[in-house]
């Protein structure tokens, strides 16, 4: 019999079913799966594979880019951050193809070994490694940097070397271990098993978990019960693309650095009665809400094909408490996506999908939580890449060109986008998450049910922090009440209906908790009992950031909003998919129109599985949309050899797509002066389409004749800044 575990090691990493590692693949393929292996073996770290993900992507776009006739490199010959790599190039090679691939092998061999030589599960991780490398044909004790008799190996471990150096002073301490040096935690450890009250904590403010034993995303036992923070000083880290001009310093304690900052969360509010009023309260609530969906006996079902859910824009998303409020359904779960029309590859619209609301719900909370034995989000987002990558419909036409690339240009083309993306996003949000250091939805439900309630004076337990009652889901335990105790001990305390949590489960093989009333102080999100919260602060959500920001990346990257043949599929089995009960009750198939479908629902399933509240998602979508496009547009200066400098910082940069459009487009800009204002005119000079503060905007000319423009940006002072020629289509 097959462990659910480890079966649910084989889904994940066979994602989409994703070809295995083959030599058909680009040698740049290759080594992403092995280091997506490493990964899975190591321990969960998103903000570390993230960088990991980036500077393996670095080194191989430049094997790549140095015997590239136009493109330029990242790293080599260039400076990132502060850190300056000399190059001296090398002979141009007779065999460009195998040169590449001998740089790219001994660089990534270098690097690899080194980052993961101190992982838990080093030794088969390093053995892996090894087997790989000498399949190759190449000498691993081949240690040389002297490439100047034009040795490639010797040129790829000078790469991996200085890339390596670059490490050690890039910000993310990893000399150190990556283990922080300022932050402290304001609130004392929750003791999940104690059940004790959580009154007495800042509610505003992130509490560790201390457990008998903790198992950390990845499936690998923790050196320490109580887990520190992770990476709340990332923001110092040098990112890729993110603009020096959005970037903060700020003080919460030390010293953060907060790129997009996007302002403070909810804080709770001294509510006089009416407490689902406050916002603070009304977002934890919903999150009690969606868990009392998780009961698959109460038969609710649902259609989940892009026909109903799906298809948010940017633009629906809310930003006043009345537009949260009608954004998520509070009641049924879910968001205000109204799907699909019709498939755009088939032309036909989507099929129903029903399913079990309680099934989906759960699925989704442990598909896209990417653990145990995953490769964390940003890896995630790479083994969604390789299936597009793999799939018989997709065209490896990159962006909106229509020359098609080979697999290796493709592979370190399309990785060092994502990379850089995934990497950008850690520091954002963990340089946000370490400043406001927000609470997450178990210490904030148990804190306010051990304060009681806050809807009404006259009833029992009422303080002005407890829970909003609202009938059916959060309620004042009465005399008789199945929760009153044998000697009434919990009259006036507060039960919440929602999953029952690990207590009910014995053998998650055949045990299903279900839903039914429990105490507020002893509610859990839908996770294992050895992980129950990611060890760090709610907002934003890492999981809102990364996917959208990927989603923006294969979205431009594709040329195409939408999967391959208009839909991305997930089969489950039934009662095999789970962890930690028993389920789903049934087969079915999770389905995506498009990438930022796929996003948008990684958002909720944060939500379903009691991680976050919905304050924590949009602002990480809305900040995940401009990393991604950010990062896309930044690269395309290093392919087209278009970059004037090469700094990290993508500043003065304006970029418009599609291009060509066939109803609008979207002017992207990341210019220090924000008081610019675009023009088009057609080829006599005449002025067709004007409009004023263009940053990140969106532009209809579908009223226009096919044919060629000119578009023209000009600053406040009339300064010509930017100009391209953009073609309209039927």
């Amino acid at each position: 019999m097959i462990k659910k575990g480890f079966l649910l090691f084989l889904i994940t990493i066979n994602l989409f079913i994703a070809l295995p590692i083959n030599s058909q693949h680009s040698i740049a393929r290759q080594w992403n799966e092995h280091l997506l292996d490493a990964i899975r073996n190591d321990f969960a770290r998103p903000t570390v594979h993230a960088r990991n993900l980036f500077h393996a992507s670095i080194l191989m776009y430049d094997a790549w880019a140095i015997f590239d006739e136009k493109a330029q490199t990242v790293f080599l010959g260039n400076t990132l951050g502060d850190y300056t790599t000399n190059y001296l190039p090398i002979t141009f090679p007779t065999d460009k193809e195998k040169a590449t691939k001998e740089i790219m092998s001994y660089a990534i061999y270098r690097l690899l070994t080194h980052r993961f030589k101190n992982s838990p599960n080093s030794t088969e991780t390093l053995e892996n490694i090894d087997t790989f490398f000498s399949s190759l044909g190449y000498d691993k004790n081949f240690v040389s940097t002297d490439y100047s008799n034009d040795s490639y190996a010797a040129l790829g471990n000078y790469m991996a070397e200085k890339l390596i150096d670059f490490g050690f002073q890039d910000g993310a301490n990893e000399a150190g271990r990556y283990n922080n040096r300022y932050y402290k935690t304001v609130n004392d450890p929750l003791i999940l098993e104690l059940y004790e009250d959580n009154g007495d904590i800042d509610p505003n403010r992130w509490q560790p978990l201390a457990f008998d034993v903790f198992i950390d995303q990845a499936g690998n036992p923790f050196p320490f019960n109580t887990p520190e923070f992770l990476s709340p000083e990332w923001g110092e880290v040098i990112p890729f693309a993110l603009n020096k001009d959005n970037l903060e310093i700020l003080n919460n304690g030390f010293n953060s650095y907060i790129y997009n900052n996007p302002g403070p969360p909810v804080y709770i509010q001294n509510s006089n009665e009416d407490g689902i009023q406050d916002p603070y309260k009304w977002h934890f609530a919903l999150v009690v809400a969606w868990s009392a969906q998780l009961d698959p006996n109460d038969n609710v079902f649902i259609d989940i094909s892009p026909a109903s859910i799906g298809n948010t824009d940017i633009n629906d998303f809310p930003t006043t408490f009345q537009e949260y409020q009608n954004f998520y359904n509070f009641n049924e779960g879910g968001d205000s996506g109204h799907g699909h029309s019709l498939n755009p590859s088939t032309l036909r619209p989507y099929a129903r999908n029903i399913v079990k609301r309680a099934d989906y719900a759960r699925v989704l909370a442990e598909f896209w939580a990417d653990g145990p034995d995953s490769e964390t989000p940003p890896g995630h987002w790479f083994t969604i890449l390789n299936y597009v990558s793999d799939h018989p419909q997709s065209n490896k036409t990159f962006g909106g060109s229509s020359q098609e690339l080979s697999n290796l240009e493709w592979d370190v083309k399309s990785y060092l986008v994502l990379s850089g993306a995934m990497h950008d996003a850690a520091i954002n949000t963990w340089g946000i998450k370490g400043y406001y250091d927000y609470i997450r939805p178990i210490s904030a439900i148990r804190y306010m049910a051990s304060k009681g309630q806050s809807s009404d004076a006259n009833l029992p337990s009422y303080h002005p922090h407890g829970l909003p009652l609202i009938n059916n889901l959060i309620e004042v335990i009465k005399v008789g009440d199945d929760l009153a105790g044998n000697n009434n001990e919990n009259v006036g305390k507060i039960k919440v209906k929602s999953w029952k949590g690990p207590d009910f489960i014995s053998n998650p093989d055949t045990d299903l908790a279900g839903v039914d009333w429990i105490l507020g102080t002893h509610w859990w999100p839908y996770q294992r009992p050895s992980f129950v919260t990611p060890p760090f602060a709610g907002y934003l959500s890492g999981h809102s950031t990364f996917s959208r920001a990927a989603s923006e990346v294969l979205t431009l990257i594709t040329n195409d909003a939408f999967f391959p043949g208009g839909m991305g599929t997930f089969d489950v089995k039934k009662n095999e998919f789970l962890v930690f009960e028993e389920g789903p009750t049934e087969d079915f198939t999770l389905q995506w129109a498009t990438y930022r479908d796929a996003s948008d629902q990684t958002s909720l399933s944060r939500i379903w599985g009691g991680i976050h509240p919905p304050i924590d998602d949009i602002k990480g979508r809305i900040i995940g949309d401009k990393i991604g496009k950010q990062a896309y547009f930044y690269a395309k200066k290093f392919f087209e050899g278009t970059l004037s400098s090469n700094s990290y910082v993508a500043d003065n940069l304006i970029e418009v797509y599609p291009n060509p459009f066939k109803t609008s487009f979207t002017i992207t800009s990341y210019l220090s002066d924000k008081n610019t204002s675009v023009f088009v005119y057609d080829l006599l000079g005449k002025k067709v389409y004007s409009s004023a503060n263009i940053a990140n905007s969106l532009h209809s000319l579908n009223y226009l004749k096919s044919g060629i423009y000119i578009l023209k940006v000009v600053d406040q002072n009339k300064k010509l800044v930017f100009t391209e020629k953009i073609i309209k289509t039927n």
